[in-house]
């Protein structure tokens, strides 16, 4: 269950366990990172241990200026509610504790209540928390009798917490690995009506490895054969597909293995099921093929794909860019919101000064609508399919935008009601979404291979270099479940969040707001579930957006967010990946009033606010010429040192002298 998909309705708890320099605290603040936190320290400075002053010291340096921080006891603060708290570290309390009862040459249990108190706070908070402890057995415990009491209670301590948080995680060697829940990949169950078609799945299976928390699960037993055959273990499923080329149209690259869409779910679904093997590139389509026409996927069992907590940019990498700023030839903060913009790039790419862009890459997500049938749009669906083809021809606005700004641009068919060719729809999950106001948008199935889809897109355009990724849309109607999202995850009264889309009339602004209406009562039960979510009041296109979001993020790859539509998706990206976020900037405000409501709860200012309504990633990519001169000014510009310019500091000494 990944860090929002929770069955409870109360914030998730979690513990996060580690070694000495294990970077377990960072790890923790990266997990609240773009929160409005409660920072609860335990340990107090004593003035005559210099080494343990200087590593506060450093905690502190590294906490964002807006965070609220406490000092003291975090049972009497967990008796005051805070959005986000963390509590760093649990080592430093318990020392505190058995200090203050002059127990350490007592029995063990002498400060039995104290961890009793703490774990009742914990277990009745309601709201966000992050605690920080030693995993003892990591580290070095003197042998002595206060080493081994101390052994024991925090012991204790971290099993007692353990059993109330929602995750657990180990931090080693700044590596995190979450041990609660349970992150187990395979499970014979899951495909066992495929099981005896393995040969078509064993193409369906990658042993490539990814370094960031994604596991997919369950998968059939016989298509983790030939990884176990290696020694390893199977973390997701991957279709051995092309990958993406530089062209427009993203036609692929044999020499980029990426994830295929619902292959491994259906490739053995029914006879004559297209194999995933590339040669088409259409392994999301299985079935008989009628006189030539694609016929709609056909999903079995779901392969579950889910995100864990992400990292945010390089903060030391940040720290060195501002500090560079300072050394530019220009007075301090000159530049505005270019030299954040500058900051942030240099973090994402963990160097300073950052390099530029090399391949920033547009992808729209096509998809169609069952609602739109029931007049909420201006326009029919079949212009969905109609803009796919200028898409590939090079003739929308985001095609002649992005040759200005030096991007290229890929369009992929996740769900138009129409066929469309092979090198677009390979990740085609179905044709139409549910009318969601009325009907769930997916089946499990299908927001699985969705959501794979995403996931699969971001590793195919990684693998071949983007640098820069931009999330586009099309598809009539898609206003709708994107505002139903917004609404429904941010409380908002349908009248409020309801705009004009392609341009509806009163009417059909009437129409619409009714059906968010009725999608917003649907989706009530599931609120807490963002998986459960997107398959009842989503569609295919906006949860593959969701996995590509994520995906990103996860593989550390800055994205610029786009309109209304691409921003809903990051609403529900940011609940599967908790933290990725920090890996995107807004690149417009759109004229719909959802948007705005999106971006503040992502905390997200918009770079040019021009009243754009299209969607396609066009909002993006007219902010992009600002993100590389962002990039430029921080890279390129001559500090005063290079320039031979006196800074203000260097006329105030010599006026001194």
């Amino acid at each position: 269950m990944s860090h929002s998909a929770q069955t409870t309705d109360r914030p998730l708890r979690t513990l996060v366990l580690g070694g000495a320099r294990s970077g377990k605290s960072a790890f923790a603040e990266q997990l609240v990172a773009s929160e409005a936190v409660r920072y609860v320290a335990t340990a107090a400075v004593d003035p005559a241990d210099a080494d343990f002053a200087e590593r506060i010291a450093a905690h502190r340096a590294r906490r964002p200026a807006t965070w609220t921080i406490v000092e003291g006891d975090p049972i009497a603060a967990l008796r005051e509610p805070a959005s986000a708290t963390l509590v760093d570290d649990l080592g430093t309390w318990l020392t505190g504790r058995i200090d203050a009862r002059a127990a350490w040459e007592s029995p063990r249990g002498t400060v039995a209540p104290d961890i009793d108190a703490l774990v009742a706070a914990v277990s009745g908070y309601g709201q966000r928390l992050i605690i920080v402890s030693p995993e003892v057995g990591l580290g070095v415990i003197p042998a002595t009798a206060s080493g081994r009491l101390f052994r024991d209670e925090i012991g204790t301590l971290n099993q007692r917490l353990a059993e109330v948080c929602d995750e657990v995680f180990l931090v080693v060697a700044g590596q995190p690995v979450r041990v609660k829940p349970d992150r187990a990949v395979v499970s014979a169950a899951a495909l066992s009506d495929a099981a005896g078609t393995d040969s078509s799945l064993a193409v369906a299976t990658s042993s490539i490895n990814r370094t960031d928390p994604v596991a997919v699960e369950p998968v059939s037993a016989n298509v983790v054969g030939s990884a176990a055959a290696d020694g390893g273990s199977v973390r997701r499923e991957e279709a051995v597909e092309s990958g993406t080329g530089g062209s427009e149209l993203g036609s692929a690259s044999a020499a980029s293995p990426a994830a295929g869409t619902a292959a491994v779910a259906a490739a053995a679904a029914t006879p004559g099921a297209a194999s995933a093997d590339g040669e088409t590139g259409d392994s999301a389509v299985a079935g008989p093929v009628d006189d030539g026409a694609q016929s709609a996927p056909v999903l079995t069992k779901p392969a579950r794909i889910s995100f864990g907590p992400v990292t945010g940019p390089d903060p030391l990498v940040w720290a060195a860019a501002e500090e560079r700023q300072a050394q530019l030839t220009k007075p301090a903060g000159a530049l505005g919101r270019l030299e954040q913009l500058a900051n942030w790039v240099a973090a994402c790419q963990g160097v300073c000064p950052p390099k530029q862009f090399e391949r920033a890459r547009v992808v729209v997500f096509a998809g169609d609508h069952g609602v739109a049938q029931h007049g909420v749009s201006a326009y029919p669906s079949e212009v969905t399919g109609q803009m796919v083809a200028n898409f590939v021809h090079g003739g929308a606005a985001v095609n002649v935008m992005a040759r200005l700004a030096d991007a290229t641009v890929r369009v992929a068919d996740i769900s138009v009601d129409g066929d469309t060719a092979p090198e677009i729809s390979r990740h085609k999950v179905r044709r139409s979404s549910g009318s969601i106001d009325r009907e769930d948008a997916l089946t499990e199935a299908e927001v699985q291979a969705a959501l794979a889809a995403g996931a699969s897109i971001a590793d195919e355009e990684i693998d071949s270099g983007a640098d820069l990724l931009i999330a586009g849309d099309m598809g009539i109607g898609n206003t709708t479940p994107a505002t139903v999202l917004i609404a429904a995850i941010t409380d908002t009264e349908p009248v409020v969040a309801v705009g004009r889309g392609t341009g509806v009339d009163d009417a059909g602004w009437i129409r619409k707001t009714a059906a968010i209406r009725d999608a917003m009562w649907r989706a009530r039960p599931v609120l807490k579930d963002p998986v459960a979510l997107l398959r009842t009041a989503s569609g295919a296109d906006l949860t593959a957006m969701a996995g590509f979001l994520a995906r990103a993020a996860a593989r550390r790859t800055p994205v610029i967010l786009d309109g209304v539509v691409v921003t809903a998706a990051a609403l529900v990206a940011d609940q599967l990946a908790p933290g990725a976020r920090a890996w995107w900037v807004a690149g417009h405000r759109s004229s719909e009033p959802s948007h705005t409501i999106a971006l503040k709860r992502l905390d997200l200012e918009p770079l040019v606010d021009m009243t754009m309504r299209l969607g396609e990633g066009s909002g993006a990519v007219a902010a992009l010429p600002l993100l590389r001169a962002a990039v430029a000014t921080l890279g390129e510009m001559a500090t005063f040192a290079e320039a031979g310019v006196s800074t203000a500091d260097a006329d105030a000494e010599a006026a001194e002298a």
